[in-house]
């Protein structure tokens, strides 16, 4: 069969990756693609944007494409699956009725409210002073969101009061019309990558991101700068109780509403110190950078698994399938970001760090004049496997280093909360 992955980032260069190991599959398409899937054996990059979607259905006609995988959230939310779906194209993502999960905080929060869902306390707000009013009600810490689509960027968890109000007329200068103030959570974050087909679920291994610029967690929130799987904060009985309690209430929900949902149901959940888990949010993509640590721990092949998805046969399909082992991915970024950066800057040694035994997912890359170039914040996810985690911590990072451009920045502490236990 032959595969249309849509985007550019990281997260595409691994699903391309993956559903190439699969024997079923015999080639992959990437719109637009990046210069790591550009690279790929059997793998061929066409030049079409994410939201052009008569383009794309277009591709699919012209190269007997058999399914198609959407990668980034914007398409989805414009309704990608809506319009692919009208020339029975088998398409794995949400319509944009179920992308509201993501595109609309309020309406995911309303959502959770109705099936039950344990998340936290919060309010809406389209006027800004009216938001001002509630923080200085609820004071701080506390959590203030963008209602809208903003690259993973839109949450700016506020130590102090100023620095909430200040969060409120930053994201209102973006032209967010919406702000979401949530009470600020305790605990540790875990992203649970589900896949449904609208009946039932299957959640893949948890993960953890850091999403913070700086090291222990500090600065700016980013796409995300690095991930490990499995996390071992999600025990066995707490991913027990994040199916019954979480996933399998928020899937009825949906259900119940009408909407048609075949795609990654992403859950970012927040574990207290005492064990209680509650959503923070909810994604209706794969995550970036959690896709590449789960995806290479995955020995189901991929492509039969987001069919069965496609198809609402979900709940036949044989238990999946995973290498007894750790998975950990550093994210190297342009100088600057999540701020100003430059781009075109030469990139090397990505062949000496595969041959240490990692893998480099592509995410803001490019070939110009047959040069790898930086093109994006972030520009690779370096990723290893081992058999404990710290193997898998040492290898990350001897990858990472065999990695350079001009003004390459990498966390150092990636899985610092694993390493302190």
């Amino acid at each position: 069969m032959k595969v249309l992955v849509v985007g550019n980032g990281g997260r595409e260069h691994a699903l391309a990756w993956k559903l190439l190991q699969s024997p079923n599959v015999t080639g992959v398409f990437c719109t637009p693609g990046n210069g790591g899937t550009a690279t790929l054996a059997k793998c061929e990059n066409i030049p079409v944007a994410v939201d052009d979607f008569d383009a794309i259905a277009q591709v699919v006609l012209d190269n007997g494409i058999d399914l198609v995988v959407v990668g980034p959230e914007l398409p989805l939310s414009l309704g990608i699956s809506d319009r692919l779906q009208q020339d029975q194209i088998k398409v794995f993502g949400p319509t944009r009725e179920g992308a509201q999960i993501e595109a609309s905080k309020s309406w995911a929060k309303a959502l959770m409210i109705e099936a039950g869902v344990p998340t936290a306390i919060g309010e809406s707000f389209s006027d800004p002073d009216a938001a001002k009013a509630y923080i200085k009600q609820q004071g701080a810490p506390i959590v203030v969101k963008a209602d809208g689509l903003a690259a993973g960027k839109g949450v700016i968890v506020a130590q102090t009061e100023e620095e909430a109000l200040k969060a409120v007329d930053a994201l209102t200068e973006e032209g967010f019309t919406q702000i979401v103030v949530e009470e600020f959570l305790v605990g540790e974050e875990v992203s649970v990558l589900t896949l449904t087909d609208g009946l039932t679920f299957r959640p893949l291994i948890p993960a953890q991101d850091h999403k913070r610029i700086g090291e222990g967690d500090t600065g700016k929130n980013t796409g995300g700068m690095g991930a490990y799987a499995p996390a071992p904060v999600a025990t066995p009985e707490i991913m027990e109780r994040v199916e019954r309690e979480i996933l399998a209430p928020t899937v009825a929900a949906l259900r119940n509403r009408g909407i048609d949902y075949r795609g990654v149901l992403y859950a970012g959940l927040m574990i207290s110190p005492d064990g209680q888990v509650k959503v923070l949010e909810y994604n209706c993509r794969f995550g970036d950078p959690e896709t590449q640590a789960v995806l290479p721990l995955l020995e189901t092949p991929l492509d039969q698994l987001l069919l069965a998805c496609c198809e609402k046969r979900l709940e036949h399909f044989p238990p999946l399938q995973w290498k007894s082992a750790t998975a950990v991915c550093v994210v190297a970024a342009a100088g600057g970001y999540p701020d100003a950066y430059e781009k075109g800057k030469v990139i090397t040694g990505i062949d000496q760090a595969s041959s240490l035994g990692s893998v480099v997912f592509h995410a803001g890359t490019s070939l110009k004049n047959y040069q790898l170039v930086t093109s994006g914040g972030r520009v690779l996810g370096i990723t290893a496997i081992g058999d404990t985690f710290e193997a898998a911590i040492e290898k990350v990072y001897q990858g990472v280093k065999a990695v350079q451009f001009e003004g390459m920045y990498y966390r150092r502490d990636i899985g610092h909360r694993v390493s302190a236990r």
